[in-house]
């Protein structure tokens, strides 16, 4: 994910806010499984940070002028400290290999302050989590609230063995207690968790929250289809091609040409295929705030007052859709886009 704005500059948001940054410091390194590394970050001052919500992740700013988002997984309640746990992939886009090899306790850090596109529901009469391998990181600040709150949950945490799952310290009591079950694979799928059978039936006023590598994600919304939209809650790492569960993409060979409005400042641009509306507008000189640019971290969300946007993000409920899109990855299926920039 490039940076596309130094950290001096800020973007005006469709609710007027602008999105800031914060100078934090790397407080400590420490390791939680195999090449599982938490990193937690405090107030150069000592002065308590942003609050946040379960489900939350901030942008940090690596060398490079990288941005990548982390899931915070220490509980809401705590102030003073923020904590990430990131895995090692050798085989991503760099973010959490710098994480690991470039990062040291003391420096001073760029972050953004918190945001949530996967928050708890309010109300539910149940919380039930599923979590695959470093998937476990939002969940973990989502258990501290909702046993803070003394509401009903069940965690199934599932890992390719003990060695590789982080957090087993914590979820141990939790598992003793019969509110967590743990399910190591060992790289055999049939040994894993029995999703058809734990998702075939929704019980009255249960959420479901899901976070995991990709694959894992795309079978837990296969073996939840039947479940009420309303009630299913997902965060993803990268951009998938089962992007909203009502919401399928439509075949990209299709797209056509169309026109993007500017309603603040008047510009009007045309949007080619091939080309996203991100690549456009900055080819306007509209300076524009982006991190992943494939639609799933929810950086660029802008408002739209006219039109009827082509979703291909995976951020947005039907809800959201309503009134925003994703400008990075998503395009038009009217003639104009109208856009409150």
């Amino acid at each position: 994910m490039e940076a596309v704005l130094t950290r001096e500059e800020a973007v005006v948001r469709p609710d007027g806010d602008q999105r800031k940054t914060l100078d934090v410091t790397l407080k400590s390194i420490t390791s939680l499984a195999e090449n599982i590394n938490a990193f937690e970050f405090v107030s150069l001052d000592g002065n308590a940070l942003p609050a946040f919500s379960a489900g939350s992740h901030v942008d940090v700013h690596l060398p490079g002028a990288t941005i990548r988002q982390y899931s915070l997984c220490n509980s809401p309640n705590e102030r003073h400290r923020y904590v990430v746990a990131v895995l090692r992939d050798p085989a991503g886009r760099g973010g959490s290999v710098a994480m690991h090899d470039t990062l040291r306790a003391g420096q001073k850090i760029v972050i953004s302050p918190p945001r949530n596109h996967f928050a708890l529901a309010e109300p539910a009469r149940k919380h039930l989590f599923i979590a695959g391998g470093i998937g476990i990181t939002p969940i973990m600040a989502m258990l501290a609230q909702v046993q803070r709150r003394g509401e009903v949950f069940h965690l199934y945490y599932c890992a390719r063995t003990p060695e590789r799952a982080a957090f087993l310290d914590r979820l141990t009591p939790l598992v003793e207690k019969g509110l967590v079950s743990l399910h190591f694979d060992e790289g055999d799928p049939k040994k894993g968790l029995d999703l058809a059978s734990t998702l075939a039936k929704q019980g009255e006023g249960t959420h479901l929250y899901y976070c995991g590598p990709g694959p894992f994600m795309d079978a837990i919304e296969a073996a939840s289809a039947h479940w009420l939209a309303s009630t299913r809650h997902c965060e993803r790492f990268s951009a998938s091609g089962a992007v909203a569960p009502s919401s399928p993409v439509d075949g990209r060979a299709g797209d056509t040409p169309f026109d993007v409005e500017l309603r603040r400042s008047g510009k009007r641009c045309t949007v080619q295929p091939g080309e996203s509306i991100i690549e456009v507008l900055r080819a306007h000189d509209v300076a524009v705030d982006t991190s992943c640019c494939e639609g799933y971290c929810g950086t660029c969300m802008t408002r739209y007052l006219a039109g009827e946007p082509l979703h291909r993000d995976t951020v947005l409920d039907d809800e959201d859709r309503e009134e925003f899109v994703m400008i990075c990855c998503s395009r038009s299926k009217s003639p104009t886009l109208v856009l409150d920039l």
